[in-house]
């Protein structure tokens, strides 16, 4: 099979699985008209799907390696269907346990954090905080102060929206077209998501009803927007479709390899943007706001909470493969969050979520590996050559780790 009319068949197969759950395909840019095609398909059976994905796995090493099919993209690719085969197992009623589902999908193993780490953050965290009362309550005090007036969102929004672009396109450049469009929703899962919808245009969606905090919200637009999705989506948009025509980018799925490789890249955007001192850059722009902000106190208090990552990954073993009581999983979260049950039942929403209850090991996962493999880097890289190679080639995991020391 020649790799154009592979490719075709891998997004074809991709876009089947938006049949049957509808927002499996993040997004697709690529030709509309096998999107049309695909909609006028009866739906599909998750088994032939899993067929499907098997026989083109088989399939690929024989797609000649010429032109611009390389190795590189054949590794993406054969990922990608191992992940799809299998969601088709999942979605056919078969018992996959996580730590097995998250391996399939994410290229990763994964294992239950140590609680001697997360009493470490918290005793840290409390030198910081240097308060009085319960941890839990401090922290939730420290929350409360630190909100954003929801009155003010959109002011704050849009100042580091446009502090990070400025950095963003002298250090990553960027089409001059690009464009991100943000807007207030409620009633999520989540607290950001963006919505790449090609051209070099996102539409970003921060959630209100998580009432955002000032030293949450510069990550968080350096997640979604600069130099995390948008940035990564509008540099391979250029980059590997419109330069070397690798199709099989036009379409981002949901639980695979991609997700971890992007969800570890966002979160360390603010780390490439700005780096350590955040803080102090992120006090001069609230100022500006007429907004009070202790950018040292919220980086000590960042990298304290840094130790805590792994809690949420606990969660979702403890309720997917130890099968405990949810009532048991939010106790679990409050204590080592330091979280109230409100917060803890909003999270439990997300992993309990048949199509994002795997996704929370992308931030854990993607952090640790992403972070690991940008630090060990060569003599003589610096960190912006070693993250522009993020945002530009179609890296998965396993490629990652190969270039790390055993």
């Amino acid at each position: 099979m020649e790799p154009d009319h592979f490719i075709d068949e891998y997004l074809l197969l991709g876009l089947r699985f938006d049949r049957i759950e509808e927002g499996y395909v993040d997004s697709f840019t690529g030709d509309q008209r096998l999107r049309r095609r695909i909609a006028d398909e009866p739906v599909p059976r998750p088994a032939a799907l899993g067929a499907q994905a098997k026989r083109l796995l088989a399939e690929l090493p024989a797609v000649p390696r010429a032109g611009a099919f390389t190795d590189q993209r054949a590794e993406f690719v054969g990922a990608h269907l191992r992940a799809l085969g299998c969601a088709a197992r999942k979605f056919a009623g078969e018992e996959v346990g996580f730590v097995d589902e998250v391996r399939d999908y994410f290229d990763v193993e994964i294992a239950r954090g140590d609680p001697d780490r997360y009493r470490a953050a918290h005793t840290r965290i409390s030198e910081v905080i240097g308060g009085t009362g319960s941890l839990a309550e401090q922290m939730e005090a420290e929350r409360r102060a630190d909100e954003i007036p929801p009155e003010r969102l959109g002011d704050v929004i849009g100042a580091f929206s446009s502090a990070l672009r400025d950095i963003v396109r002298a250090t990553y450049p960027l089409p001059d077209t690009e464009t991100v469009v943000y807007e207030v929703v409620t009633d999520k899962p989540w607290s950001g998501f963006n919505y790449y919808e090609g051209d070099y245009r996102s539409r970003v969606a921060v959630n209100a009803d998580l009432r955002q905090q000032m030293s949450h919200l510069p990550s968080l637009i350096a997640h979604e927007s600069y130099p995390g999705h948008h940035t990564e989506h509008c540099r391979k948009e250029a980059g590997l479709v419109a330069g070397l025509g690798h199709g099989e980018q036009t379409i981002f799925l949901v639980n695979t390899p991609q997700c971890l490789m992007a969800e570890g890249l966002a979160d360390l955007a603010l780390y490439a943007a700005v780096g350590p001192g955040w803080g102090r850059w992120a006090q001069e722009i609230y100022a500006d706001l007429g907004l009070r902000f202790d950018g040292d106190r919220a980086e000590a208090l960042a990298e304290a909470r840094a130790g805590l990552a792994e809690v949420r990954q606990d969660a979702a073993l403890m309720l997917h493969d130890e099968h405990r009581d949810a009532d048991e999983v939010a106790a679990y979260l409050q204590r080592w969050l330091l979280i109230n049950d409100s917060r803890a039942r909003q999270m439990l929403r997300f992993l309990s979520s048949p199509l994002w209850r795997a996704y929370t090991s992308t931030y854990i996962e993607g952090y640790r590996l992403l972070r690991a493999w940008l630090d060990d880097r060569p003599a003589g890289v610096g960190l912006t050559e070693r993250f522009t190679r993020l945002l530009d080639e179609p890296l998965i995991p396993s490629s990652l780790r190969a270039e790390l020391p055993i």
